[in-house]
């Protein structure tokens, strides 16, 4: 695929910006734990089992969570993202924000993460201003319900609220399940898997990264080796 002024780039957030395996989402996954457990009045163990089958059911905990027990969204994004001291974890790659300063077209933040948590990774790692906007979970609305990644309908809507076709949008991202639904709807797709790769547990990593699923354009490790 051939990058130039008509691209549009969709970058992911956590473990493509930054590493967020190493410093927060073991913090993440226990407010998540810890919501759960609190709201829906089980045990720890119970918590975390629907935690991770809502994940797996619907891509996102929280989907679940509203779908089946009637939560709000808005607090259950606000209480589990709190994360006190994120600012102080937070750790990217100079030499891959420079090159995201180099790239041609218009560049997103696509996350589905709440707008507040991406906006103070983005100003710890001091590169808001490379951005032309942040896309938030609360963005992924459709009649009425959250639609965040990896559902195809709401990438090909959002193509649309951005005036390009979904043919010039370049998903960067970490998380197989979401460039599958971009390419699904005609977009490039980055596998970033420097962060992902690093906290890849056990022997059967080696196999996963070493394959290139068909709806991959690109693997990269530093997102530099984009302007190759």
């Amino acid at each position: 695929m051939r990058y130039d002024a008509r691209t549009t780039w969709l970058f992911d957030l956590d473990n493509t910006l930054h590493d967020a395996g190493t410093q927060v989402f073991g913090e993440l996954k226990l407010s998540m734990r810890d919501f759960i457990q609190r709201e829906l009045l089980v045990d720890a163990d119970e918590a975390q089992r629907l935690n991770l089958h809502y994940w797996h059911r619907y891509g996102a905990t929280l989907l679940g969570l509203v779908r089946h027990h009637g939560v709000q969204a808005a607090h259950f994004l606000h209480d589990t993202h709190r994360l006190p001291g994120l600012e102080q974890r937070v750790s990217g790659h100079r030499h891959d924000f420079e090159a995201v300063k180099r790239l041609p077209g218009r560049k997103f933040i696509l996350t589905n993460a709440p707008r507040a948590y991406a906006l103070r990774v983005l100003g710890a790692l001091r590169i808001a201003h490379l951005f032309d906007g942040v896309i938030a979970i609360e963005d992924m609305a459709m009649f009425g319900q959250l639609r965040p990644k990896p559902d195809a309908r709401m990438l090909r809507t959002l193509a649309v609220k951005l005036g390009v076709p979904p043919r010039r949008c370049v998903l960067v991202e970490d998380t197989l399940v979401h460039q599958k639904a971009a390419r699904s709807v005609g977009m490039g797709t980055v596998w970033m898997q420097r962060f992902a790769r690093r906290g890849a547990p056990g022997s059967a990593a080696p196999a996963r990264w070493s394959m290139r699923p068909a709806y991959v354009d690109r693997t990269v490790r530093a997102l530099r080796t984009l302007h190759r």
